[in-house]
């Protein structure tokens, strides 16, 4: 069985949504940028050869809809014959499109595939543009459509985290984030991307650093949130 090998990987930084730097990028030409980036580190492949692109999207839909990996394939310059799939499994949807890539190298059904994933919640909130939950899940199964501050609430109690557990491995988490920054950790791995900066005289900038996490959160005043609320409610057009 043949085996699958990562050859190049980057990604852009990361931008706080809404207030951040990269508030008003479209996803599609975020990924193309990496899409561009990616192949340029592998000077020996033609882009001829990629047998497929492959992306994860939680929230298919507006500027990261209509097959967006097929969108941002051919915003990087892809031959248009290249082929290309959007996948969704929501939070680990570039995940589990880099996974389907491997599989598919390792059952020798194609050699070079593009695989990753891209998000803009400044453009598609979470949840997506219009919630239309199906009528019969909200009267038979709501917990279908569980929110993520709610099901971490259940996760807890299952398994008995407590707020002051939780809050430290957040702050332990946040600091390793911090410290792997300051000491150039991601650098290789992280593009430059130009944007559009209102707050700039002339309205143009580059975004090359990580937006999030942030020095100034953390555990202390303000650093924390109250736990979500234990009921929820949908409503439906029928």
């Amino acid at each position: 069985m043949p085996e699958a090998l990562i050859v190049s990987a980057v990604r852009t930084p990361v931008g706080r949504a809404y207030k951040g730097s990269l508030r008003a990028t479209r996803p599609d030409d975020l990924a193309a940028l990496s899409i561009k980036q990616a192949l340029a580190r592998v000077p020996g492949l033609e882009a001829k050869e990629i047998d497929d692109v492959i992306l994860g999207c939680a929230m298919p839909e507006g500027e990261q809809g209509m097959n967006v990996a097929r969108i941002a394939a051919l915003r990087a310059g892809l031959p248009v014959e290249t082929s290309a799939m959007t996948i969704n499994r929501f939070c680990s949807s570039g995940l589990q499109a880099i996974a389907l890539a491997a599989e598919r190298i390792r059952a020798g059904s194609a050699e070079v595939i593009v695989a990753g994933g891209t998000e803009s919640m400044s453009m598609v909130p979470m949840g997506g543009n219009k919630i239309s939950p199906n009528p019969w899940l909200v009267d038979n199964y709501p917990d279908a459509y569980i929110n993520m501050g709610l099901g971490t609430e259940n996760i807890a109690r299952k398994f008995g985290i407590t707020r002051e557990q939780a809050d430290q491995f957040s702050a332990e988490s946040h600091r390793k984030a911090l410290a792997a920054i300051a000491a150039g950790n991601f650098k290789d791995e992280t593009i430059p991307v130009e944007v559009k900066i209102t707050s700039l005289p002339n309205g143009n900038g580059s975004s090359s650093g990580a937006g999030v996490p942030h020095a100034s959160r953390g555990v202390g005043a303000g650093g924390t949130v109250k736990p979500t609320t234990q009921t929820f409610t949908f409503s439906t057009d029928e």
